[in-house]
């Protein structure tokens, strides 16, 4: 109940931020009817609920045993994405939707179900095979750079991504491959990078990656670093506590969804994203904190997978409103819009509920 509260309290700040700050752009003219974001944000929301309570009281270990199924789900949305496929205006052919109302983002689902296909195998050659053979490298990267290509080649989407590489990495972290094998794979990344930069990416895609880092990008700041400006503008009037209503607002494009920290910032001050941050924080902590006392390899795996796609989509989010890193579409999770964010994060969520829902193995809890 205390991580289902925690996400709730999340959520509920986020919509209200949400609404506040589509308020604001309905105002000045940049938006229609605020009233509709709510309502998906909310409606999400309880589907989330929905969904972490199922996967709190279904055990993790029998989707597990259904990794091969799982494995030709995500595949399927891969696939689902090349016939149907949407950009909605960012470049990224990310979104499937039906009508204008009603989409969902697949790669949101398709994150979580890495989580458990990965945490599955790894557990298994750990427990059954030599994990740090070199077979069982190949096998935990290829199931991968399945996954992580056919998202770059499928959809462009870099930050879906780069959330499933730092996924990976965890994961293999806290499973225990050797430090080695993380020194031989980061120079086979960077032997790849010069193919990856001018074969696969897109010169939008370059110019995001290195806009934060070199200014002769986009000298004039309304390309590429427009956002970003705005955003630090926004940040900047907030100040401490936030401005008043009738100040005039920054507005800018995202700023409700991929920007929403810099709109909390702009309306609460310091002391609202400290509060963001805070909530995050405990949160993580908490998934870290199950999974350490899980006494299950698989188990602490989920937890460990779904703390670090937390901490990175935070990390990166708030460096992007900040101007730190380069604006790659990754949601502040809980409070960015977004329906499928928000209920695949429950979602996530739930795995973890799930695994301090079952009994602990029977030594292990006479040690707690």
């Amino acid at each position: 109940m205390f991580l289902l509260i925690m996400c709730c309290v999340c959520a509920i700040y986020g919509i209200t931020m949400v609404y506040s700050v589509t308020s604001g752009m309905a105002a000045a003219g940049a938006l229609s009817n605020p009233s509709k974001f709510v309502i998906v944000q909310t409606f999400s929301m309880f589907l989330g609920i929905g969904a972490y309570v199922l996967l709190t009281v279904i055990d993790a270990d029998l989707l597990g045993k259904q990794w091969k199924l799982l494995f030709l789900v995500n595949i399927g949305l891969l696939v689902a994405l090349v016939i149907f496929g949407q950009d909605d205006g960012t470049g990224n052919k990310s979104w499937i939707r039906f009508g204008n109302i009603i989409g969902f983002q697949p790669s949101e689902i398709i994150k979580v179900i890495y989580i458990i296909i990965a945490a599955k195998q790894m557990t298994y050659l750990k427990e059954y095979k030599d994990l740090n053979s070199f077979m069982s490298i190949v096998q935990m990267a290829g199931n991968f750079i399945i996954v992580f290509g056919l998202i770059v080649v499928v959809s462009s989407d870099l930050g879906s991504a780069s959330i499933i590489l730092c996924i990976f990495i965890t994961m293999m972290f806290a499973v225990g491959v050797k430090i080695y094998w993380f020194a031989i794979g980061g120079a086979t990344v960077a032997a790849f990078i010069p193919l990856l930069w001018n074969y696969f990416l897109k010169d939008y895609q370059k110019k995001r990656l290195v806009a934060p880092y070199d200014p002769s990008v986009d000298p004039r700041g309304d390309g590429i670093l427009w956002q970003t400006n705005q955003s630090k503008l926004a940040l900047a009037s907030g100040r401490f506590s936030g401005i008043d209503e009738e100040h005039a607002q920054v507005i800018f494009t995202g700023k409700h969804t991929d920007f929403i920290f810099a709109g909390i910032g702009e309306k609460l001050g310091m002391v609202g994203c400290l509060l963001v941050m805070f909530l995050l924080i405990i949160i993580i902590a908490h998934c870290i904190r199950v999974g350490i006392h899980s006494g299950r390899t698989f188990d602490m795996l989920i937890c460990v997978g779904v703390a670090s796609s937390v901490i990175f989509q935070s990390l990166v989010n708030i460096g992007m409103c900040i101007g730190i890193t380069p604006v790659i579409g990754i949601t502040l999770p809980f409070f960015s819009y977004g329906g499928s964010s928000m209920m695949t994060m429950f979602a996530a969520m739930g795995l973890v509920s799930g695994v301090k829902y079952k009994p602990k193995p029977q030594l292990f809890s006479m040690m707690y």
